[in-house]
């Protein structure tokens, strides 16, 4: 038995003693630095989360009610297992390419005063804890279903706790009614206390900055003096696992100290389908996910999203990554049109560029017979097209077309075929209803669908993806967040984007893939690269940004004009650009301020830097995966003229080096 295996199974069996005496139980992670304590205390089951001795989590509710019972008060806790979880599975799309999962899985089982039981389940892992609840049939096998029409689950954060946070939208609002669409600003350094803009709370995941432990006793904290302050600390909440079988959550306002689980509104899908989540029995609620660290690095490297989901199907076909080109950003709807798609057919031929996305109305200003002739011209360039589409339906007033073609199976039976059949490979399915199981069903019908086509999937206007790259294996990515569309819209959204992409690693991109939408590469956000409101960033910053961002089918948004306007050394770069990686590291960084992290595709490391400040940001970094002496290219803009530039960057013996990233500029070292 290795030293890792004997300490968690130490622990363990210390947790089944405590159990039985005590009705407490409390479980440790494989190293033993992260600690769960579940109570019974007061009928009321309670969990609390230590890391190294830190609180992280303060003792917090779990509970729900369902149709048949009440699961939130007259509790105890009757019985405990504990299991060792070890496992390693490969993934295509993700930050990481090959995952080695090590925990503590420990079931805690409840009864209520009816008798009625309930389970928890705590993954614990030495910096993640994923939890869900597990409901058995009750006497005489019965029910076999159940509603469950709330969570008194609740999340607890130290008193100086500050927030990085994104409201969740009314219902049925905004443009054509398309909102909830996880489009909403972030803000940063928030006190908890803040009502949330909408008065809906917050949307996952969620990121928190804990206080300094000072007053800690000692019982924390790396020097452990007197008089010394801890640094804070870091937590980031969401969960995954969702699937056609519940309706997604998010988090409510704070209210009484803690955060709790808030299912979907009323108005969401517009107004059709419930709030609360039927499942049959015995059965499952998503997994809660926590992930806590002293530094952010565990946060920008967790995997617990997929750690904790399976595969529900096997894929058709063996799917690949790539890049695409997007007329529609820059172009907008005029370009909707088989002259100007050619254009970017060509523009992605160039480049060496695997995909072109078609956007909405080609069925009306391309019409089919000419998009299959588009298709077979894509293919002769070692193009393939991927095709725009709307989730409509009745979910919301979005008029683009094609609709309804995504929202039945005989609809999608028919469109997925014909795509099939003229050699498209992908599809982007916009302008969803919300979060409830309704709608979650819808996702992972198109899902499995497309699949049967062997066709790839990616979502806009839509929910959080949670798990779904491991669980929907011709999933890609979802938009999910205030994007690149908007940086063409107003100047508003191109000042806030260094802020938004220096955010987006630390939470958004953290948990789930995302389709920003595009590395843009035109000075000017206009076809002619002359008029309209300026891009706010440099182009190393876009550049960079291709590799902070994290997708496996990456939006590179040029215009056919960057062939010739653009200095070679970046048309090379982006035309060797990966879009996936066997690793992933966090270097440094602070959200909606800086990011520095290293990539690994293949043998090749890749350092992206990305400044939001408005001041030259000099740091020191530490690059263990170079060997010490190297000569590294050197992407960077220039201190005195602003341009970009290829330079050599050589590491000390230490291999550590010296940079300097501009006001909203950004660095690639490799």
């Amino acid at each position: 038995m290795n030293k890792t295996k004997a300490m968690a199974t130490a622990v363990l069996l210390g947790a089944a003693t405590m159990v039985a005496s005590a009705r407490e139980a409390s479980v440790a992670s494989p190293s033993g630095k992260l600690t769960v304590a579940v109570n019974d205390e007061g009928g009321r089951a309670t969990y609390a989360i230590t890391l190294e001795g830190k609180t992280m989590v303060q003792p917090s509710a779990l509970g729900f009610k369902a149709d048949f019972g009440d699961f939130t008060q007259g509790l105890k806790i009757t019985s405990t297992k504990a299991e060792q979880v070890d496992k390693c599975y490969e993934m295509r799309q993700a930050k990481q390419s090959h995952i080695h999962y090590v925990a503590t899985l420990l079931t805690v089982d409840f009864e209520n005063a009816r008798q009625q039981k309930m389970s928890m389940q705590f993954s614990v892992g030495d910096n993640d804890v994923a939890f869900r609840y597990l409901i058995p049939r009750q006497r005489n096998d019965n029910p076999k279903s159940a509603v469950v029409m709330s969570e008194a689950t609740a999340f607890s954060l130290p008193q100086g706790t500050t927030t990085f946070l994104t409201p969740q939208s009314k219902a049925m609002v905004g443009w054509e009614r398309t909102k909830p669409s996880y489009e909403e600003e972030y803000k940063a350094d928030a006190p908890m206390d803040q009502r949330s803009q909408y008065g809906e709370g917050y949307t996952f995941p969620c990121l928190f900055k804990t206080p300094g432990n000072s007053g800690d006793s000692g019982k924390s904290g790396k020097s452990g003096k007197s008089g010394e302050t801890e640094a804070p600390g870091w937590v980031l909440i969401s969960e995954t696992g969702v699937s056609s079988a519940y309706c997604g959550s998010h988090l409510s306002d704070y209210h009484e100290g803690a955060y709790t689980i808030a299912y979907p509104m009323a108005g969401e899908n517009n107004g059709i389908g419930t709030t609360t989540a039927g499942i049959p029995l015995p059965g499952a609620t998503p997994w809660r996910t926590i992930t806590v660290g002293s530094t952010l690095k565990p946060i920008v490297e967790t995997t617990v999203a997929y750690d904790v989901v399976e595969p529900l199907y096997e894929p058709s076909i063996d799917y690949q990554s790539g890049r695409y080109t997007w007329s529609w950003l820059i172009w907008q709807d005029n370009s909707i049109n088989y002259d100007d798609q050619v254009k970017f057919i060509d523009l992605a031929s160039a480049m060496g560029f695997e995909l072109c996305l078609v956007d909405n109305w080609w069925d009306d200003r391309i019409g089919r017979d000419r998009i299959a002739e588009l298709s077979r011209y894509a293919q002769s360039k070692g193009v393939s097209l991927m095709l725009w589409y709307n989730s409509n339906g009745f979910e919301n007033d979005a008029p683009q077309t094609p609709r309804q073609c995504m929202n039945t199976g005989m609809a999608r039976d028919r469109e997925m075929a014909w795509m099939k059949s003229i050699g498209v490979k992908g599809i982007k399915v916009d302008f969803f209803g919300g979060d409830k199981q309704e709608t979650m069903k819808l996702y992972e019908d198109i899902l499995y669908d497309a699949n049967r086509y062997g066709l790839q999937c990616i979502f806009h206007g839509c929910t959080l993806p949670r798990g779904w790259e491991r669980m929907y294996p011709n999933y890609v990515a979802s938009e999910a967040v205030l994007a690149s569309e908007n940086v063409f819209f107003n100047e508003g959204a191109a000042i806030r984007e260094p802020f938004d992409l220096t955010m987006h690693p630390f939470c958004r991109n953290a948990t789930a893939t995302m389709d920003w939408g595009g590395i843009i590469m035109n000075k000017y956000l206009s076809p002619d690269n002359k008029s309209r409101h300026t891009r706010h960033t440099t182009d190393i910053f876009e550049m960079a940004s291709g590799i902070t961002m994290q997708t496996a089918i990456q939006c590179v948004a040029m215009q056919p004009n960057n062939l010739t306007e653009l200095p070679q050394f970046e048309m090379d770069w982006l035309k060797e650009m990966p879009t996936t990686w066997d690793e992933t590291r966090y270097i440094d960084g602070y959200p909606g301020r800086y990011v520095v992290l290293a990539r690994r595709h293949g043998d090749q490391w890749y350092v992206a830097g990305l400044n939001a400040t408005a001041e030259p940001l000099k740091l020191t970094l530490d690059l263990p995966m170079f060997a010490a002496g190297s000569q590294l290219k050197y992407y960077v803009d220039d201190n005195k003229t602003g341009q970009p530039k290829l330079a050599t960057l050589k590491l000390d013996k230490k291999q550590k080096a010296r940079v300097e990233i501009q006001p909203n500029g950004g660095l690639i070292i490799q």
